[in-house]
């Protein structure tokens, strides 16, 4: 089997970027033939071009088409095509013969919020319009007016002419995900849906003696709970460590320096992030968007540590309440109320927590599991052609 990986990376590294790279490298580890077309989105003019040509670019489709015509793949694998390729490749493939799966890694075919979120809230309106007329009013993508005119109108022409029609399989995320597409405007039908989790790889993990304190990683934004994390640590006197970076780091930081049970702890590297996730009590995830799905849970899971979220989205599938973790409603008295009962918590049974994140992540979350769910989709997708041809 040959199978091309084509992506475009965002202006600021991303998850979705990350997750590429390991399938990339995950599938090439297999006996298969693998190659991969990346491009890049751009500041300044470059990137107002892409941005506009979004909606036929025939530059893209010239590079892409000349990696095909020598490679000749059985799957075209896409991960982000947006902006500097757009939907226009699609009819193209199509076209040619090839079949084409995408994975839905955020709601931009549902919203050009791409987020579902706006202005501190979730955000829905987009949901059951075919014309997001809505979204374009409340300025959703980087709160332009004509920057969520241009996105809407784009998604919206494709859809009118096919173009999303050609994709043969969507892998979304999570169940959460595929009920959101699946009963929206947009309307993917459930046969052309598969649900694939994302991975990390094994870390390598030593027994270290966990500390009292919780831990928060991740971006210091609005989306990701930061108001209601620091609200619910300033009343509750927990110990919480913060690691990461974001919009909202000066707050966090003047706030650690009044509250000593808050410690700020910076931008970590990779190996820090591990070291905090073996050491902590459990992982704080206080989201308040859907989010995609987050690697941080992962690779909580992976290190045996537990998660206390909010219950919304993707963390109320990953997150078993009492079993991998707990839940909490998105109030500061709930998240206050969860991390009081995990401190009432005897040793063993906190440990007992641990044990079941690691039996989470290995029956789902593990390089192993993920290549074979993913050769699956491929295999699927080339037997039916295969059976239409008969």
């Amino acid at each position: 089997m040959r199978i091309l990986f084509i992506h475009v990376f965002y202006t600021v590294r991303g998850g979705e970027d990350s997750v590429f790279e390991q399938e990339l490298k995950l599938v090439k580890s297999s006996n298969f033939e693998v190659e991969s077309v990346s491009l890049f989105n751009s500041h300044g003019f470059r990137g107002i071009f892409d941005f506009i040509m979004s909606i036929s670019n025939p530059f893209a489709w010239r590079k892409i088409y000349r990696r095909i015509k020598i490679f000749k793949p059985d799957i075209v694998h896409f991960h982000n095509i947006h902006f500097a390729i757009g939907p226009l490749v699609l009819r193209k493939l199509s076209k040619l013969g090839f079949p084409i799966v995408m994975t839905l890694h955020n709601y931009r075919l549902i919203c050009p919020s791409a987020t579902l979120f706006n202005k501190g809230t979730i955000f829905l309106d987009s949901m059951y319009s075919r014309f997001h007329w809505s979204a374009i009013l409340n300025r959703v993508y980087k709160n332009s007016v004509l920057l969520t005119f241009w996105l809407t109108f784009v998604n919206y022409y494709h859809r009118q002419i096919g173009s999303w029609d050609k994709v043969d399989r969507y892998i979304v995320l999570t169940p959460f995900a595929k009920s959101l597409f699946a009963n929206s405007s947009f309307s993917l039908k459930k046969e052309k849906m598969v649900i694939k989790p994302n991975f990390v790889e094994r870390p390598i993990a030593y027994l270290k003696r966990r500390s009292s304190s919780f831990l928060f990683i991740g971006r210091l934004s609005e989306e990701k709970g930061i108001d209601l994390l620091l609200d619910a640590f300033i009343l509750s006197g927990y110990p919480i460590r913060i690691g990461g970076d974001g919009p909202l780091r000066e707050k966090v930081l003047n706030i650690s320096r009044s509250y000593p049970n808050i410690l700020f702890l910076g931008r970590l590297s990779l190996e820090e992030v591990k070291t905090e996730m073996e050491s902590c009590t459990a992982l704080i995830f206080p989201s308040i968007w859907f989010e995609g799905m987050p690697m941080t849970i992962i690779e909580a899971f992976s290190l045996s540590t537990p998660v206390i979220a909010n219950k919304l989205g993707a963390m109320e599938s990953m997150i078993e309440d009492g079993v991998n973790g707990l839940h909490f409603s998105q109030t500061v008295d709930d998240l206050i109320s969860k991390t009081s009962y995990w401190n009432s918590l005897t040793e063993n049974d906190r440990i007992n927590f641990g044990k079941e994140a690691l039996t989470s992540y290995e029956k789902i979350y593990t390089p192993e599991k993920n290549l074979q769910m993913l050769l699956s989709i491929y295999e699927s997708i080339l037997d039916e052609r295969k059976k239409k041809s008969n």
